[in-house]
């Protein structure tokens, strides 16, 4: 396997590998040994975030892989955080984005993400509640956190800036205000949410598209008992019988063929390296128009919580929910 994997490059001329390792939902005491694990076959881009409440153990694998005399020179790896929502106040995202780098034993990261474009009540309290469940807001206009994240970029803390969740018409809008261009956009992205007009809309303005759940999430906690599962897909699986790949190989080569980055999750040492096994073989057009036609506008990643028994999209409500527009 060769250390180098295909990359895209960001306006700012910065390569971002097209494969990451994600770390959403790795369980500490597994997430500093799938990290290693990754660099040591080759992945030099991982993806995470403060709300995944794992960044200081993602730092010990750092602490043992990155830096002068180790394996990888820090120069050589691109590391992503997000600002979670509970820190949009201007004045908590430096002290959020240095307690990240502080957790991770970082110096600055490659790319620094506003998670959602809503905001949560200010505090240490991850998802602040009131006594029915429901979330508690703030509604601090997501511009204002940008003209913030703009200064990280000014101090060296942070090399490019990006959005996460954002939809097309908050893109315009922060777009309106940036002195500091995004530089990437983060969403759900798979053969089933395929994200066309959103990407098409990203790559017009110069940001790349990264694709989280690239393999449909099969390890969310909220799973419907109804829903499709991506990769049973019985046109994928024939595809990935005739080059001898897996479904999950396939549904990754589609994405970074068509330069959308994608950081799958595993924790699995196999699954890890297969992840990356990618570049070594190409989809037709057929295969990949097949592919795109799978769509089915099917969101798997919706927050959700239960209001009187019933399931409901937890932040649908706030004004800047980015879901209920149609792209």
């Amino acid at each position: 396997m060769p250390a180098t994997c295909d990359f895209v490059t960001l306006h700012t001329g910065q390569k971002m590998p097209l494969v990451g390792l994600g770390t959403w939902k790795s369980d500490r005491g597994q997430v500093k040994e799938a990290v290693k694990h990754a660099l040591s076959v080759g992945y030099r881009h991982i993806d995470c975030a403060a709300a995944y409440s794992n960044e200081a153990e993602v730092g010990e694998a750092f602490q043992e892989c990155v830096g002068p005399n180790k394996i990888i020179k820090r120069e050589d790896l691109f590391v992503t955080s997000k600002l979670w929502n509970t820190k949009h106040h201007p004045e908590d995202v430096e002290p959020a984005l240095r307690k990240t780098l502080g957790d991770m034993k970082l110096d600055y990261l490659d790319l620094y993400l506003m998670h959602w474009p809503h905001a949560f009540e200010r505090g240490d309290n991850l998802f602040p509640k009131n006594p029915d469940n429901t979330m508690r807001y703030d509604y601090t206009d997501y511009k204002d956190t940008w003209k913030a994240m703009e200064k990280l970029v000014e101090k060296g803390l942070v090399k490019a800036i990006g959005l996460s969740n954002f939809n097309s018409r908050q893109i315009d809008d922060v777009l309106s205000v940036a002195t500091v261009k995004p530089a990437v956009l983060q969403v759900e992205c798979h053969p089933y949410l395929a994200q066309n007009e959103l990407i098409a809309h990203c790559q017009k303005r110069g940001l790349v598209v990264t694709a989280y759940s690239p393999l449909g999430s099969p390890d969310r906690m909220w799973k419907q008992p109804d829903e499709p599962v991506l990769l049973e897909e019985p046109g994928i699986k024939t595809i990935a019988e005739k080059y001898s790949k897996s479904p999950a190989q396939i549904i990754l080569r589609w994405q970074v063929q068509r330069k959308v980055v994608v950081i799958p999750k595993s924790v699995t040492p196999a699954r890890i390296q297969q992840n990356l096994q990618v570049f070594d073989f190409s989809l037709t057009e057929e295969e990949m128009s097949h592919i795109g036609r799978l769509n089915k506008n099917w969101r798997y990643i919706v927050p959700m919580i239960t209001i009187d028994g019933k399931l409901v999209a937890r932040d649908a409500g706030h004004p800047h929910y980015p879901f209920n527009d149609p792209y």
